[in-house]
């Protein structure tokens, strides 16, 4: 619990006030815990004066981040490094996907097939369609707005398209699809206010080393190129 406090404080001194939250929320509950299996009476006091001023400043901080994402100021940044592990989609947005997530705006020009199977970008965005789909938001309505693809791999961009959007409807989510040959920004909103932008896009996995080797399957273990992942939080969600 120590540790984890410890940490919370130094979040908080650095303004990384999200991180630090997470921080002092764990930290409290592992002092509730230490409270209850303690029999010395002046320490619990001790712990008890402690988790009190760690609660005051959880929801000084609580109150700060409402405040940014009311304001339209909030940003979050998270750098994925090289070769990293650990960054799933869900890992990435289930935070966001709270259950007043019904709609889902998705900006990406590369939305396409890739030369090999294992780097098809299209099964990229259908990961995160089956991540929407799971929950607990209750998804209705994904906007997604791509660019064609180059020569002849826009007829199985096309059909592999459809093919998502064919198996989503037996899910009662629509996938509306429009194509602009300008698009270049990446970026991923909810209807909840929380936008996420990632340098790469929802390619940010490295291919991986064979088709049965780990992290073929299993996103979170999957080896990430470097990119930038924004999060913001805005009042008005633009439509497309």
């Amino acid at each position: 619990g120590a540790e984890t406090l410890k940490r919370a404080v130094e979040l908080d001194l650095a303004s990384r006030f999200q991180e630090s939250l997470v921080c002092y929320q764990e930290g409290i509950d592992l002092l509730l815990q230490v409270v209850k299996a303690t029999k010395d009476e002046a320490k619990k006091h001790c712990y008890r004066k402690k988790i009190s001023e760690y609660m005051t400043r959880a929801e000084d901080i609580k109150k700060h981040i409402e405040k940014e994402k009311q304001d339209g100021k909030y940003h979050k940044q998270i750098r994925i490094e090289e070769n990293a592990t650990g960054f799933c989609y869900e890992k990435l947005f289930q935070e966001y996907l709270t259950e007043t997530v019904s709609e889902v705006w998705v900006e990406d020009p590369y939305i396409r097939q890739a030369h090999q199977a294992s780097r098809c970008l299209l099964y990229n965005f259908l990961r995160f369609c089956e991540m929407l789909v799971k929950g607990p938001c209750k998804v209705k309505t994904i906007h997604l707005l791509t660019s064609y693809d180059e020569g002849s791999g826009r007829s199985q961009q096309v059909s592999g398209l459809e093919e998502i959007k064919q198996s989503l409807r037996s899910y009662e989510v629509t996938l509306n699809i429009a194509f602009s040959s300008s698009i270049h920004d990446r970026e991923i909103r909810f209807n909840n206010g929380w936008m996420i932008k990632i340098g790469r896009g929802l390619d940010y996995f490295k291919k991986p080393r064979g088709r049965f080797s780990i992290g073929y399957c299993d996103l979170d273990l999957r080896p990430c190129h470097e990119t930038t992942v924004d999060i913001f939080h805005t009042k008005h969600t633009k439509k497309m």
